[in-house]
């Protein structure tokens, strides 16, 4: 018994979409895999010089400070506090993280 055409085209379209699923997959795990690779390579990591960070902890302000380039991180709500700050408190931090 043959199936008819109807059947076989049925088959071959539910195969198609059976595989199209199966590389969806792959491609979403080949691409979480590179996000995580990729967070283990550059994590804590200076984008300009890639070198790793000093964590500097001011009045509760977690600054994290590059150690080749000198560069300076802020986290969220990091920036707040900064700005907050009174002019002679900006200048205690500022001798802190220039050392």
């Amino acid at each position: 018994m043959r199936p008819s055409e109807r059947e076989a085209e049925y088959f071959a379209r539910m195969e198609v979409e059976d595989k199209k699923k199966i590389e969806e997959e792959k491609h979403k795990r080949l691409a979480e895999e590179k996000k995580k690779r990729l967070k283990e390579l550059h994590s804590m990591k200076c984008a300009k010089c890639g070198m790793g960070l000093i964590e500097i902890d001011y009045k509760g302000i977690k600054i994290d400070k590059y150690s080749e380039c000198a560069g300076v991180w802020l986290d969220a709500g990091e920036m707040a506090q900064v700005a907050r700050m009174d002019q002679i408190g900006l200048d205690k931090l500022f001798s802190v993280v220039r050392k």
